[in-house]
């Protein structure tokens, strides 16, 4: 049984900071793209950031230079820190993981808001 499972949501202020954890299970972690997409209310879901097995990681635009998405193979869990954080970036935070030619596997969502 695949499980995804993410921690580390919360309530923060703008300017603060959260890290996000995704515990993967019943997956060959290693070898599976994971990635970080949110969710605001009333907008379609938008990939963060993604880290490929080969650990070459990708942002988007809105991101860059604040974020900062990790794995760590032992312990089949990949990160996202979120620094400099803004209202905007309040959302539902999901994890996936993917490999071409296997299923694609999403884990429930975190929540995240920023607001003073």
């Amino acid at each position: 049984q695949v499980q995804l499972v993410e921690s580390g949501g919360g309530l923060v202020q703008p300017g603060g900071s959260l890290r996000l954890s995704c515990a993967a299970s019943g997956i060959v972690f290693s070898i599976r793209d994971m990635g970080w997409y949110r969710q605001a209310p009333g907008k379609e879901r938008e990939l963060v950031a993604s880290i490929s097995s080969g650990r070459n990681t990708r942002y988007a635009e809105s991101v860059k230079g604040r974020f900062t998405i990790s794995r760590d193979n032992a312990k089949n869990t990949v990160y996202l820190q979120m620094n400099s954080l803004k209202p905007e970036d309040t959302a539902v935070y999901y994890c996936k993981s993917e490999r071409s030619g296997r299923p694609t596997y999403w884990g429930q969502g975190t929540q995240v808001t920023v607001s003073s």
